[in-house]
Order: C-alpha cells, then sequence, then structure tokens
C-alpha cells in the first residue's frame, strides 16, 4: 500500500523508513525497509532526542528517526510513518496534528490465522513467540479502534489505497 500511495503521489509523499536494533532478515535492504542500527546507536538517538517515537517489541526497538521526517515537512511533504499502537500514542503526544490511520483486517480470525503461518513459515520465532505476537496483536487492534482518526479495513487493496489517499487529500483541504 505505502508503494503505491507513493507512486500516486510523487514528490507529495515521504516515507519514513524505521530505525531498529534487530538483524536484517533475508531479502531486506538497508535503507529501504529499516535502518539497522546498532543496540548502542540506538540509544544515542535516544539520548539526543533523535527519534520520534520508539518502543521495545518482542526484544528488539524500532523508532521512527525525527531527522529525515523534520526535513520532509520543512519541504512541504506530508509524511508516512509505518508504526504500531505504541508508535501512534507516542506520534500522537508530539504531533497532535497527525492523522492516524489504521489498516485493520477484514476478519479478526482469519487475521489470526495468517499471521499465525506468517510467522511459522518465516521461522524466526519459537512456538511460544508466535502465541505471544498473536495476544500483542489482538492487544493492538483493540486499542486502535480507540486511538486512531481513522480506521481502513484492508480486505482489498486498490480500495483502501484509495481510500487511505482520499482521507490524506482530505486532511490536506484542511490544513
Amino acid at each position: 500500500m505505502i508503494a503505491r500511495l507513493l507512486q500516486s503521489n510523487p514528490g507529495g509523499l515521504f516515507f519514513s523508513v524505521s530505525a531498529t536494533t534487530r538483524k536484517p532478515r533475508p531479502g531486506e535492504v538497508e535503507g529501504r525497509d529499516y535502518l539497522f542500527l546498532t543496540p548502542e546507536r540506538f540509544d544515542e538517538l535516544i539520548e539526543d532526542g533523535e527519534l520520534l517515537e520508539w518502543a521495545d517489541v518482542f526484544g528488539r526497538r524500532y523508532g521512527t528517526p525525527a531527522g529525515p521526517v523534520r526535513k520532509a515537512r520543512a519541504a512541504g511533504r506530508d509524511v508516512l510513518l509505518d508504526v504500531d499502537v505504541q508508535g501512534a500514542r507516542q506520534i500522537r503526544r508530539v504531533a497532535p496534528d497527525a492523522t492516524l490511520i489504521f489498516l485493520a483486517p477484514p476478519d479478526r480470525e482469519r487475521f489470526r490465522e495468517v499471521l499465525r503461518e506468517r510467522l511459522r513459515a518465516r521461522g524466526t520465532e519459537t512456538p511460544a513467540e508466535v502465541e505471544q505476537r498473536l495476544a500483542e496483536a489482538d492487544r493492538e487492534i483493540t486499542e486502535a479502534d480507540r486511538l486512531q482518526d481513522a480506521t481502513v479495513v484492508n480486505d482489498d487493496l486498490e480500495r483502501a489505497t484509495a481510500q487511505v489517499a482520499a482521507i490524506l487529500q482530505q486532511r490536506r483541504g484542511r490544513a
């Protein structure tokens, strides 16, 4: 979805690549998928106030570097972040005017099945960690309903992308 939004609005949208302390998975590319940092470098960013938000997620840290976001906003661009509920909560505090959109699964039970299978296929989590991730996903879905400005059901990529684009366009019209 993010790639489609960026393609449909060249120059107008900026995607902020998150930083993480975890190691890259096969196929992931530095600077495209994540900024892969050492725990020490991540600590430095926290100490220097250079993360808009950050969280510990299953023993690894993830965060949004502030510099690229500030630069894009100064250039008049909208910024897309891909964050979890913890990150959204923090973004709401530091940028109360941000538009938070939750991409919801069309069917919660089917979502659990798909997520469980995806995690198993990835082979990076133990069975207990898979169950922990599923429980966290359930908690996040419940909390996201209360936190976000809008919810888009992600059952059809074209329709969901168009709906997100319309929300962003409407928001721009009010700004």
